[in-house]
């Protein structure tokens, strides 16, 4: 099934990621990023398998580069995990998928 995650944008990121009820990972990525075209697929999956305890959303940092200057995002691809608004995890680089899940188990365990 395609299509399990969310794109967060400059302007809905507020109501996409910070009111969630649950955890949201971040992917800020750009399209000239190619760790961060080959992690995609691996969290396309983590969002299907993992969706009633996790939301996976993407955020395009040469489209939306307010959010990720706010957060400080330097290098891509990074992962940040929000819960209740807060980042509580940040993931940096390109991993296979069960390294990414290893990461995560504290949010999908």
């Amino acid at each position: 099934m395609a299509g399990a995650t969310v794109t967060a944008t400059d302007s809905n990121f507020d109501e996409v990621v910070l009111k969630s009820d649950k955890p949201v990972l971040v992917d800020f990525w750009a399209a000239w990023c190619g760790p961060c075209r080959q992690i995609a697929p691996s969290l396309e999956a983590i969002a299907d398998e993992h969706s009633e305890k996790l939301t996976v959303v993407k955020l395009n940092i040469d489209e939306n580069p307010g959010v990720a200057a706010k957060y400080g995002i330097m290098s891509i691809p990074t992962m940040n995990v929000y819960q209740s608004g807060e980042v509580v995890k940040t993931i940096v680089g390109a991993k296979p998928k069960a390294a990414i899940e290893r990461d995560l188990a504290d949010f999908i365990g």
